[in-house]
């Protein structure tokens, strides 16, 4: 499959419309990357059963007490992915996505909470199971990591986000290390679309039941169009997000714009979600700039 040509057009617009605004206001990008560090987190590691909420997520960032109830590996799970994201984040369009780095930043991740798996590769005997599907054998590992590596880097004809979009469903079906696939999968993610210059995405655990449907898809039918849709949404969410508060918008609570235009906020919500409006999410709220104006 492929993202259709709306998609694209829609794609290559907000990316033109985000390059001519975002000059100069390196500051203000960081700013919303900061912002939004605690809210990556929590969806990244709630995604994999983590027990841990946006509030206390916040907190353990900004180094404040949390409840006994939160376990020590809990703790460093954030502070970790937290830091992968900021180390991604300020390498720029410089990063590349490479063994190398996938390995590094799996070594942020998981060193220091269980280092004999942390930087590598799962090894003979080590085999690994998400939901009914097993991942690679290990011994195939590293070749299979290594093709699709190659086949991302030295494919220049197909679409980005279809790109991007194979190899996480890949990355995924190996499931190359002991642990820590799903949140090393989602960070390459980010590492592609930085590359090209687009901003990070957030993949929603509200979401999983889409995104893990994904999965099912590719493993039954090698169908990736559910993938490249979850990518798509994200991205164009992503991109409204950070074009309004570029722009100076005024930003306010969707439901709050709906009533302003009389309209039904059940239909904005729906249009949300198809990204058919510039809406974006804040701490799981529907938020959009107050500049917007709908037709008709």
């Amino acid at each position: 499959m492929a993202t259709p040509q709306p998609f694209r057009e829609r794609l290559t617009t907000l990316k033109a419309e985000y390059d001519a605004c975002r000059q100069g206001k390196e500051s203000l990008l960081a700013l919303i990357d900061t912002s939004e560090l605690s809210e990556s987190v929590f969806n990244s590691n709630a995604i994999e059963n983590s027990t841990l909420t946006l509030r206390e997520t916040e907190r353990i960032l900004l180094d404040q007490q949390v409840t006994s109830r939160i376990t020590v590996r809990e703790i460093f799970e954030a502070k970790h992915l937290a830091s992968v994201s900021q180390y991604v984040r300020g390498k720029g369009t410089g990063i590349e996505l490479s063994t190398e780095t996938i390995l590094l930043l799996h070594t942020m991740l998981i060193g220091g909470i269980d280092d004999a798996i942390a930087g590598r590769y799962r090894k003979s005997g080590e085999f690994v199971r998400v939901g009914t599907h097993i991942g690679a054998a290990p011994e195939e590992v590293i070749s299979r990591m290594d093709r699709i590596i190659l086949a991302y880097s030295s494919d220049f004809e197909t679409y980005f986000v279809d790109k991007i979009a194979a190899f996480h469903l890949g990355f995924e079906t190996i499931h190359p290390f002991n642990d820590g696939n799903g949140r090393i999968g989602r960070m390459s993610i980010n590492v592609q679309l930085q590359q090209l210059g687009f901003p990070p995405v957030i993949i929603r655990d509200k979401e999983r039941e889409k995104y893990f449907a994904c999965f099912e898809q590719y493993h039954a039918e090698k169908r990736t169009k559910g993938m490249e849709r979850v990518i798509t949404l994200a991205l164009l969410e992503s991109l409204h997000k950070r074009i309004a508060y570029l722009q100076g918008q005024e930003i306010v609570p969707l439901a709050d714009f709906a009533k302003t235009q009389c309209k039904s906020v059940h239909a904005f919500l729906n249009a949300a979600r198809r990204q058919t409006i510039p809406a974006f999410r804040e701490r799981g709220v529907w938020k959009i700039g107050a500049g917007y104006t709908t037709e008709g």
